[in-house]
């Protein structure tokens, strides 16, 4: 009899005005994996006690010998085996938004191939003939944690098909691997709004694991790639230990998010692109500034929509990507808590295009003021009122 798991994994707003690379927040928006294993005794249950593989050693670029006897090895007989010609990869299907675009093989899409490498560095592989069905609720390329969430359900799923048992601050230290900024994996992982930052952390050669390729963590594969080879994946570089720390702020829950999605896309290496390398400290200064105060306002009740809205500005990425974003300055100028009651604060979701406006009410006056200016540049956009998620990614037996 098959076993189904469920995967879930929320969307994920950044920065919230000034706090580029340190703040997120998880969405009421869901990329849904749900997962079908036909041989019950391939993987153990969720409630499964054995104990977990070292999580690393004093290098992160090397890997050590497999000591879980509960982890299910799949090397031991031929329709196990990746070599073997009775071996099926998974199969993906996949629903919901941008389900033309995504790739459906196991060693080109992003969920799978960072569930493959968290499976990898256990000495592991996929299942044979299991099936993945990826239903997506979050838009690609708008600012609201695509790309994040399909790291963190990568994650989840290879600690799933595993039975890993991996520790939250485990589970994000592979995702940073991938993902190298934890403001977005880290609020889709934990839930609700969150702070973080990356340790400067070096291996035993002195290498930051900033450094690492990425194509070490993730290669590519040739088109035609159908089987596994044996010899890929010994030597992937694991993740330090403790690699991103977080904390969690409260959320007052009659705090909506406005999001105003435009119809296009921005690419986040585009959007940093435009970035300068180096600032003026009297623009980090109006950041910090803000930002301190930000966290405070956000998390205080009464709320205090005129101090929100000054300390939401922000000085180091929104000023650098108006050329990106069709009416942004009108947007961020025009709208207030004086001209739209129920506004608290407005910035850019993310890298963008997508707008993010906090709101206590008025939410579809606030949308469509936001949506009019995108209008008059001939830019058609829809909007959504969402809710923090405070839960973060799960996973359910079903």
């Amino acid at each position: 009899m098959s076993k189904i798991y469920k995967i879930h994994v929320p969307a994920s707003t950044a920065n919230i005005g000034p706090g580029f690379d340190v703040c997120g927040i998880s969405l009421s928006l869901e990329l849904l994996v749900t997962v079908t294993i036909p041989d019950t005794s391939l993987i153990p249950t969720l409630s499964s006690t054995s104990s977990s593989i070292p999580s690393s050693t004093s290098s992160p670029l090397t890997i050590p010998a497999s000591t879980n006897p509960s982890s299910p090895d799949y090397s031991s007989s031929p329709s196990t085996n990746p070599s073997s010609t009775n071996y099926s990869p998974p199969t993906l299907t996949y629903t919901g938004l941008s389900s033309t675009t995504v790739p459906l093989s196991p060693y080109k899409n992003l969920i799978t191939r960072v569930s493959l490498y968290v499976l990898h560095s256990h000495h592991l592989t996929f299942p044979p003939n299991i099936k993945l069905n990826i239903h997506n609720s979050i838009p690609f390329g708008r600012g609201l944690g695509s790309s994040g969430a399909a790291v963190i359900a990568g994650v989840l799923l290879g600690d799933l098909l595993g039975n890993l048992n991996l520790s939250i601050q485990r589970k994000l230290d592979y995702a940073l691997m991938v993902e190298r900024h934890p403001d977005n994996v880290t609020a889709a992982l934990i839930g609700g709004f969150i702070g973080s930052y990356l340790k400067e952390i070096k291996s035993d050669d002195g290498m930051d694991f900033k450094e690492i390729p990425l194509a070490e963590v993730l290669p590519e594969y040739p088109e035609n790639v159908e089987i596994l080879g044996e010899d890929w994946g010994k030597n992937v570089p694991l993740p330090p230990k403790n690699i991103g720390n977080w904390v969690k702020w409260n959320w007052l829950k009659e705090i909506k998010m406005v999001v105003v999605i435009p119809e296009f896309q921005v690419a986040t290496a585009k959007a940093r692109g435009v970035l300068p390398d180096k600032y003026d400290r009297k623009d980090v200064i109006f950041n910090l500034q803000r930002l301190a105060v930000l966290i405070t306002a956000l998390t205080t009740s009464p709320l205090n929509p005129e101090l929100i809205y000054e300390a939401m500005k922000d000085k180091l990425h929104q000023p650098y990507r108006m050329a990106l974003i069709p009416g942004l300055t009108e947007i961020l100028t025009s709208l207030s808590p004086t001209t739209h009651p129920g506004l608290l604060g407005i910035c850019l979701s993310g890298a963008g295009p997508t707008i993010l406006a906090l709101a206590t009410h008025n939410f579809d006056l606030i949308a469509e003021s936001i949506k009019e200016v995108f209008k008059k540049e001939g830019v058609k956009a829809d909007h959504e009122v969402l809710s923090v998620d405070t839960r973060g990614s799960w996973v359910e037996e079903v």
